[in-house]
């Protein structure tokens, strides 16, 4: 995909960059605890325990982007299938940048839950040779510009973040380390061949160098320090040793100069190995090693692969860096919070586990082994009708909610029971690094670790507006409390349009069950054999216009609804799935005829130019489900699907011509009903007819 609104993503990284680099990022006065990679292993030991005393775990994340292409956003018409699609696309392509986790403990003592709110810092980088997993990932601009005028410091998260491997990823490398390691130091060498002057007088003077380091330890049993010749190249070779082996440490030469010399070790002394031994700074040294005889080389091979294995599994346990809290998470089994947090659970999957399914059912079937239970905020404000009357007119984005449902936690109120308003209200406290606090200013909005400490907050003062008892019940207890059970693990697919939830345990797809036919609809139900996708039709063509023409040969209320997604693309609703064939197979016919009759259908307008294409929703995922993103609908219509007839209907020839005087219009559409074994045009007043454009 080429990247797009460049000067605005520069400006937004600019601004963001120097004013981490030159104006210090004022502390937020709410306590809560800033990890990188330089705290990251003293935090993560701390962590634990919290974790493992915790009675449930709220999380946060903050990502580069949420839509890689404008027509890959979230629309009520897109089924649960498609959307997951394009969560899954947006998971792949965009990079978490920070990761906010905050264990939550009831304390029974003061009646109020402590929290620990940690703020991690997470950026993937290479960290081993090795690992060949592509590091790329995009930007949108508004997503940049947002976390910019939230003051995000992007020094801190490029510099210090942690980086992390993926369960996938350590896999792939201790299979890799499981493969015989002798072949890459002991292999026989092909007769060496100097390619120019140079190598051949670099070559001569290496070889002399070794034949004197090695006559040093035959004659003297001594190895020399030092050697005559060349000066420059005393500093490049250092005498050492490999376990009892005389060696000859290498440095400063370049991947050729190193491979010449491997090459002139085994051709020119059978006692002496070129190996390369991992070292515990986690770089590779290059060694020249004497062996006593040509038996002793087996053992050396055995030396050899036994230090790099050592230090290998060194790296890899350090390089899976962030994916131990996500570890710990998953094996501790503690109910996870999230806010509206489909997108976070997608991207902690592939992250932090390995390729996302192509299916949305397989998705949940894993997501639900790794995690026992997962309760969304957003589902249960949704859901429950005293919740949303206490909400009133406000949002339920996690900031509108908490500052509406839990004020004295908002302002850091330290006179819980003094004020009126506040009566009924749950009591945080928050502890870090072991000092408590009962007090504090607003927190930083949108920094991950104050994000997950109010998603907590919410579900905990929810929880006592469902009359979930703290007091009387363990934390095992009250967490799986049967006014709960019925939003455990339900989590709506779709991150802007909450119009269905899907079961982690089952996969179904849930509604009425969660109150969501109490919710407002922009439009009205949704029967998806009844879409049809249509671009590449003339661009001053409007969604009015487009069922006007439609309309006009299939029936004044054959078309519920036009909707754009972007300038070249519409979806069409129509009233019965029949009229989707109907109208598949008219436009193939109208484009098949080689007269002039085809001009006179109303539907030849949307046909000009000859670009016009149009699909059934299966068509419409097939798009989805590609990792192309193309900026323009069109464009990645066209790059996905290429070439291919409009309708899998065989064409019928009978009627095309009927023998009745008819106009154009009504001649194709007759044609159409004598194709069909039957067809019923019913004028349905109660249809709804409505639209974004019509």
């Amino acid at each position: 995909m080429q990247p797009r609104h460049v000067p605005s993503l520069y400006r937004a990284l600019t601004r963001a960059m120097s004013a981490s680099c030159y104006e210090p990022t004022t502390p937020s006065s709410f306590p809560s605890k800033t990890v990188t990679r330089s705290n990251f292993e003293s935090s993560l030991q701390s962590l634990r325990s919290h974790v493992k005393d915790a009675d449930f775990v709220a999380i946060d994340l903050e990502m580069t982007g949420v839509a890689s292409a404008p027509w890959r956003e979230s629309f009520e018409f897109d089924r649960h299938d498609v959307s997951y699609l394009k969560l899954k696309d947006s998971a792949e392509k965009f990079a978490v940048v920070q990761v906010g986790v905050c264990p939550f403990r009831w304390d029974s003592e003061r009646l109020a839950f402590i929290a620990q709110p940690h703020n991690f810092y997470v950026f993937r980088r290479k960290e081993l040779p090795r690992d060949d997993s592509s590091d790329e990932f995009l930007c949108q601009t508004s997503s940049i510009n947002f976390l910019a005028e939230y003051r995000f410091d992007f020094n801190a998260c490029i510099r210090e973040g942690i980086s992390y491997l993926s369960r996938e990823q350590e896999s792939k490398l201790w299979r890799q380390l499981d493969e015989p390691s002798h072949s890459r130091n002991f292999s026989n060498s092909k007769a060496m061949q100097t390619v120019s002057i140079v190598d051949m007088l670099f070559t001569e003077r290496m070889k002399n160098t070794i034949k004197e380091w090695r006559r040093s330890i035959l004659q003297n049993g001594t190895c020399r320090s030092q050697f005559d010749g060349n000066s420059n190249d005393v500093h490049r070779f250092e005498t050492t040793f490999f376990g009892t082996r005389p060696a000859l440490a290498l440095s400063g030469f370049t991947a050729h100069q190193l491979r010449l010399i491997r090459l002139l070790s085994t051709k020119y002394f059978e006692d002496l190995q070129f190996v390369s031994v991992s070292a515990p700074d986690f770089q590779v040294k290059r060694l020249v090693v004497f062996r006593d005889s040509v038996s002793d080389q087996e053992l050396l091979v055995n030396d050899v692969d036994d230090e790099n294995c050592k230090f290998e599994e060194i790296k890899i346990n350090s390089a899976i860096g962030f994916r131990h809290v996500i570890d710990l998470l998953s094996s501790e089994k503690k109910c996870i919070i999230g806010h509206n947090c489909f997108l976070d659970i997608a991207h902690i999957y592939k992250k932090f586990f390995g390729t996302l399914p192509q299916e949305v059912e397989h998705f949940v079937t894993s997501v639900n082994e790794h995690f026992h239970q997962i309760i969304d905020t957003k589902v249960i404000l949704h859901s429950h009708l005293a919740l949303q009357r206490r909400l009133g007119n406000s949002s339920t984005s996690l900031s509108s909610a908490f500052a509406k449902l839990c004020p004295q936690i908002a302002v850091g109120y330290k006179g819980y029971g003094s004020d009126p308003v506040f009566e009924g209200s749950v009591r945080v406290e928050v502890e870090v690094e072991n000092e408590r606090s009962t007090s504090w200013t607003t927190g930083a909005k949108h920094e991950a670790g104050y994000d997950a400490f109010m998603t907590g907050c919410l579900f905990a003062q929810v929880c006592h507006h469902l009359g979930v008892d703290f007091k009387g019940q363990s934390p095992e207890s009250w967490v799986r409390d049967e006014l709960l059970n019925k939003y455990s693990n339900r989590l709506y697919i779709s991150w802007r349009n909450n119009v269905g939830a899907i079961d982690l345990a089952t996969g179904k797809i849930i509604t009425e069950s969660l109150g969501v036919s109490s919710l407002k609809k922009k439009y009205s139900d949704i029967s998806f054999e009844n879409i049809v996708l249509m671009w590449g039709f003339p661009s001053k063509l409007k969604g009015k216009e487009i069922k006007d023409c439609i309309c006009k040969v299939l029936g004044p209320l054959s078309v519920v609804s036009v909707y754009d997604i972007d300038e070249t693309a519409v979806i069409i609703q129509f009233r019965k799935a029949e009229l989707v064939s109907d109208f598949l197979f008219l436009k193939e016919t109208l484009e098949s005829k080689d007269d002039a009759i085809p001009v006179l259908n109303p539907i030849w307008k949307l046909l000009k130019g000859g670009s016009t294409h149009a699909v059934d929703y299966e068509g419409y995922k097939e798009i989805c489900m590609s990792r192309m993103s193309e900026a323009i609908f069109a464009d990645q219509a066209n790059a996905v699907l290429g070439p291919r007839p409009t309708s899998t209907r065989p064409r019928s020839e009978e009627g095309i011509r009927d023998p009745v005087p008819l106009s154009p219009a009504d001649a194709v559409l007759s044609s159409l009903r004598k194709s069909r074994s039957t067809t019923t045009m019913v004028d349905d007043p109660s249809v709804e007819q409505i639209g974004s454009t019509c």
